[in-house]
């Protein structure tokens, strides 16, 4: 699915949708699964609240890993705010893939690299007061799904 990560660097929504499964869900492994979204169009409004205040996002391709509907991508993604403040995000995505869409997709990543950065100049937000500040009208409670 590389059309979906040039699409998630250029965050056009409208090309990410066609590659989320009507029923797929996104829970976002650091946050657990009570805050999890499911549809294209609550999915989006999630990943949104990270990438919107970022003046640039890009993945950084890295090891892809294809077993029959399942995936498993090891990437790295450069979220730079306009204040000038940069970091450099490993992920471990998973996705369960139904028919060349979505059902599935799982972020493993590590929160806390946004502010620990010894080299920050600026205080970032942690990631949690972005989505606390939402509207998370999204939420789909995925335990017992995950």
């Amino acid at each position: 699915m590389p059309g979906l990560w040039a699409a998630l660097s250029r965050r056009d929504w409208d090309a990410v949708a066609p590659f989320l499964a009507d029923d797929g869900s996104y829970p976002d492994v650091p946050y657990g699964p009570t805050l999890a979204a499911r549809g294209p169009a609550d999915i989006i409004a999630r990943i949104k609240i990270g990438f919107e205040p970022l003046s640039d996002h890009r993945n950084h391709d890295g090891l892809l890993v294809v077993d029959g509907d399942d995936v498993i991508y090891e990437h790295s993604e450069r979220w730079e705010w306009p204040t000038g403040e940069v970091a450099v995000l490993p992920f471990v995505t998973v996705h369960h893939v139904r028919d060349g869409a979505i059902t599935w997709w799982k972020d493993y990543w590590d929160s806390a690299t946004l502010v620990r950065r010894p080299s920050s100049t600026v205080r970032l937000r942690p990631p949690m007061a972005d989505l606390a500040a939402a509207d998370t009208i999204w939420v789909f409670d995925a335990t017992g799904h995950v």
